[in-house]
């Protein structure tokens, strides 16, 4: 290439850099932020941080021209994230605006007994148009999450899930590994026509438990809560059959998720990890879904500093990493390779959309200092470089079948 031809090629490249439909554009770097948790700002009562969350049924979209209704937290999925300092006293004011019942529970929260959001067993559910008020001590320090314990099979892949990060001023991590900056990932599975058959059988037999709640027909056995085991039993003797023993589903109508989602979205809508050359970030892992996942980031080894909120008491490096269903993972990603990464599942049949490949949980690390000229579409040989109305062509592209 002569010497006047390459500059005229990379002032079009210059020039691609800030058009918004690029990967380092700066408009899509800030939509990129809206998809991760959202804080909510609490309001001080007294000495206590007060948040307030209610849940309701909403449209969400999963990728382009994919929606369904979904349980969301705040009309988000996922919910908003909590985010206090260890020690603080939280009180959590809890609506539920939907036909359905639910709780919260505080998962690896060290809360008091009767604040575990475990239906029948620590409170009641919190039924239709009701509140729940739960109050705890921010215990202990690290990545956590919260959801629903009630239906859990399909209330928490419906969306009823959030992060609760607490901090420590006196962070260890911060001291080891002084990160600039971190992110929130949060991992689900869904099989959206079990969602959709679930939640509108589920709609519909609590439609008919509050017709007879109304009509002073409560009745144990239809609602299938005893106040002991010796009531079942005394039931089953006069005839009762428990739930259990009729055919409501079979093993294949469990969930078998055909969509796979990080902070709610599947790829090509998945969020952006940004980084730049020299910095180092911080990323939550939660697993608030049901299937394992193997993490794998490509051009880079990362740190392990964090399991289930705990500092581990040596970090691991690491290249590819299992997050099972339940756990937090905490890792350290240093700048040291400059380019465009995939951050993505090992197991690709969760890297699909409805059984199709590239999809799901499907991420890209992205060095914002990355010039445009290492993004450009190499020529074939014997072809010009492709160009598009006077710009350059880039990479990455958005692939939807391979």
């Amino acid at each position: 290439m002569k010497r006047r031809d390459f500059l005229g090629a990379t002032s079009a490249l210059a020039a691609m850099g800030l058009a918004p439909a690029t990967l380092l554009a700066e408009s899509t770097k800030m939509a990129n932020r809206k998809k991760f948790p959202q804080p909510i700002a609490p309001k001080m009562a007294g000495d206590v941080k007060e948040f307030k969350l209610f849940i309701d049924i909403m449209q969400h979209e999963f990728a382009p021209g994919m929606k369904l209704h979904m349980l969301a937290f705040n009309n988000q999925v996922p919910g908003p994230e909590i985010r206090v300092n260890q020690g603080d006293k939280v009180r959590v004011i809890f609506k539920n605006k939907t036909e359905l019942n639910h709780t919260i529970h505080w998962h690896g929260l060290h809360v008091p007994w009767r604040m575990d959001g475990v239906p029948y067993v620590t409170q009641m559910p919190v039924m239709p148009g009701q509140e729940f008020v739960y109050e705890f001590v921010a215990e202990p320090y690290g990545t956590h999450f919260y959801h629903c314990h009630w239906g859990t099979l399909l209330h928490m892949q419906s969306g009823m899930f959030g992060s609760v990060i607490i901090e420590n001023p006196d962070d260890p991590i911060k001291k080891e590994f002084d990160y600039q900056r971190e992110y929130t990932l949060i991992y689900s599975a869904h099989d959206t026509n079990f969602m959709r058959n679930e939640l509108n059988g589920m709609l519909e037999r609590m439609k008919e438990r509050m017709y007879l709640m109304k009509t002073n027909r409560f009745d144990p056995e239809r609602f299938a809560v005893f106040d002991s085991k010796q009531e079942l039993l005394d039931a089953i003797k006069r005839g009762y059959n428990p739930p259990y023993t009729l055919k409501r589903r079979a093993p294949s109508e469990l969930p078998q998720p055909n969509w796979f989602t990080v902070n709610g979205k599947a790829y090509p809508s998945t969020p952006n990890l940004y980084i730049k050359e020299g910095e180092t970030i911080r990323v939550r892992l939660i697993n608030a879904g049901t299937e394992e996942h193997y993490l794998h980031l490509h051009g880079h080894d990362f740190w392990q500093v964090c399991d289930d909120g705990l500092p581990v008491p040596q970090p691991w490096q690491r290249n590819t990493l299992r997050l099972s269903p339940g756990k937090t993972l905490d890792i350290i990603i240093e700048g040291k390779n400059r380019g465009l990464w995939t951050f993505h599942d090992h197991d690709t049949r969760r890297v699909t959309n409805n059984g199709l490949y590239p999809g799901g949980n499907l991420l890209v690390l992205a060095y914002e200092d990355l010039p445009d000229a290492e993004r450009a579409v190499t020529a074939m040989s014997g072809m010009e470089m492709p160009m598009q109305k006077g710009k350059m062509d880039m990479l990455p592209k958005v692939a939807l079948d391979e």
